[in-house]
């Protein structure tokens, strides 16, 4: 069930739609780290670079030098530290599109099942910022994984792939169920989940392949819902929706 929903994922990752929500994410997100990087810049020559200047009056020749070393070290810090928000940026403008992936992938692969609603915009600004925070610590931890040795990598495939399986699960359930009934289904299927949810942190790991992280995981737990509600209907669970 999970690698076939994998493999769905994939295989429509570089489809036209999908392709128009991952240009405008990562557009979206270039603007948001050059805006970024331009206001960290414009902050550290005014707080900085005066103070410089200020501390060495007698000495304009180090004072000269001191500011152009502290500006060259402060653009490699400003450089490493984009780098590093590239994938937890990204994350959380593609967030604000993830309804049109799951809608794409309802559309191309479930033709005759009923459409799911959108996420309310509130709540889809919340859950957006969750993967923002997810994937920062995803993030977090695997830059540390590489400047400390010996550190297991097991913790971050298990923190990741709890946490991004539960709220991309969430995300996709929501869109036929309410809230509560969704955390129930997550509830009686959270080993399925979980699984599903490390080989969301095994893309996660892979510096730009992450990129795509958000888009890949909507749709495998869109067709991971879709799996589980047909399975449940199967075995005579009858669907429950409390919105």
């Amino acid at each position: 069930m999970i690698l076939d929903s994998a493999r769905l994922a994939a295989a429509q990752l570089f489809t036209p739609p999908f392709r128009a929500v991952l240009w405008k994410t990562l557009g979206l997100t270039l603007l948001a780290l050059l805006g970024l990087w331009f206001g960290l810049k414009e902050l550290f020559d005014w707080l900085a670079l005066p103070w410089i200047d200020a501390a060495l009056p007698g000495f304009p020749g180090w004072a000269g030098w001191l500011s152009f070393f502290a500006a060259l070290f402060a653009g490699i810090g400003m450089a490493v530290g984009l780098a590093f928000l590239i994938a937890p940026v990204s994350a959380l403008i593609a967030g604000l599109f993830l309804d049109d992936v799951a809608e794409t992938v309802e559309r191309q692969s479930y033709p005759a099942d009923p459409p799911g609603r959108a996420v309310p915009p509130l709540r889809a600004m919340v859950l957006a910022l969750k993967f923002l925070g997810i994937v920062l610590a995803g993030n977090l931890v695997a830059l540390l994984l590489l400047l400390v040795p010996g550190v297991n990598i097991a913790a971050f495939f298990l923190v990741n792939g709890y946490l991004l399986g539960r709220e991309y699960f969430q995300f996709a359930a929501m869109r036929f169920r309410g809230e509560a009934e969704a955390l129930a289904l997550r509830g009686r299927h959270g080993g399925t989940v979980f699984l599903a949810g490390l080989l969301i942190a095994a893309v996660l790991a892979v510096p730009l392949v992450n990129l795509l992280t958000p888009l890949f995981a909507a749709a495998l737990m869109v067709h991971l819902h879709k799996q589980i509600s047909r399975r449940e209907a199967e075995q005579g669970l009858p669907p429950r929706n409390d919105a």
